[in-house]
């Protein structure tokens, strides 16, 4: 396994870990489910929270291969089949 870790401006984290057969991409969102929707289009994840005071979007680029999303005690993952 290896790991990157990427901290942004607010100081949240983001890390990469990549396993034999998956990646998998974990951000610390401090969010419900329901305050974050996720959209994977091509090789680009766009992320939109809304918090009902404020709505923010960021994207980034995933590796090739099938996504599967989750939202879980306010950390988002995003595991990518190899």
């Amino acid at each position: 396994m290896s790991m990157q870790q990427f901290a942004g401006g607010n100081e949240r984290f983001l890390r990469r870990y990549e396993y034999d057969d998956s990646w998998v991409i974990a951000a610390d969102v401090g969010l419900s489910e329901d305050e974050v929707d996720v959209d994977i289009v091509g090789s680009t994840a766009i992320v939109v929270a809304d918090t009902g005071a404020r709505v923010t979007e960021t994207e980034f680029e995933l590796p090739a291969g099938d996504a599967e999303v989750g939202v879980q005690n306010g950390v988002l993952t995003i595991t990518i089949q190899k």
